[in-house]
């Protein structure tokens, strides 16, 4: 059985303000866990501060901004050494082709993306000093499960999150000399506010505390990779390993289409 969480950790997380960020800060808080959370808007963290006043710290910032994250470097250590960080901040903006605009594609890498890189500009140092002193360190990174599989629309999407993949486990690699454990989470469909907005039939969705009860369980199992739920993930897996033709029609069959 892995230590991760076995005992009360001081986490950073960031995206806190909804979805599964906001499910996890009741998930770690009720497990005594402690929390500087981060989101762009200080409103629905000063709510987590007021149902959790003792084991959270909010330090609002847009995680695409050096200057907000420098802001919150000086947060990081309000309860002591740094154990952990779960980056979870994110987007999914879908790409209508017959209107192509690049811009969809840059919103999605720059927060997906850009964004979770600069968040390690103050979060590598903060877990390599956790590490000096001899304790474990671990980064999480929050991907997705969707790129897996050419989705239709998803170009932009499903682009940032297999960077994001390739960028964590790259970094699991790197980090692994100075023992601190990166761990990659590829949710299925989750029930958020953004999800709320798709109008197409969405397999196996679980409700966004359902998804933080198995992030929180993955970690404390000591998983290095945690993807749910098993049934989405594993179909997925199947059709990935599907020869490149029959994917390819599989994919155009599943395409909206339009009248371009």
């Amino acid at each position: 059985m892995s230590q991760l969480l076995s005992s009360p950790s001081n986490i950073w997380l960031t995206g806190a303000s909804s979805g599964i960020g906001e499910a996890l800060v009741h998930e770690l808080a009720g497990a005594g866990h402690k929390l500087i959370v981060t989101g762009r808007r200080q409103e629905p963290l000063d709510e987590l501060l007021q149902t959790f006043p003792n084991q959270i710290a909010a330090a609002a910032a847009d995680t695409t901004s050096k200057n907000d994250l420098q802001g919150v470097k000086s947060q990081l250590d309000h309860f002591g050494d740094l154990d952990m960080v779960i980056l979870n901040a994110g987007t999914c903006e879908y790409l209508e082709v017959a209107d192509y605009n690049s811009n969809v594609i840059a919103n999605n890498v720059t927060t997906n993306v850009i964004g979770t890189a600069r968040c390690l500009d103050v979060a590598l140092p903060a877990l390599r000093a956790t590490r000096a002193k001899g304790k474990p360190a671990t980064l999480v990174i929050v991907s997705s499960s969707a790129w897996w599989f050419p989705f239709g629309r998803a170009e932009g999407y499903g682009a940032s999150k297999a960077a994001l993949t390739y960028f964590a486990q790259s970094l699991r690699a790197d980090l692994a000399a100075e023992g601190i454990r990166v761990v990659v989470v590829s949710p299925g469909f989750v029930k958020t506010p953004l999800t709320d907005r798709n109008d197409f039939p969405m397999p196996f969705i679980i409700s966004a505390g359902d998804a933080a009860r198995r992030i929180r369980t993955g970690l404390e199992k000591g998983r290095n990779e945690i993807a749910f739920p098993k049934r989405f993930t594993w179909s997925l897996k199947l059709l990935a390993a599907l020869p490149q033709g029959v994917i390819d029609r599989m994919a155009a069959s599943m395409a909206r289409k339009t009248d371009h």
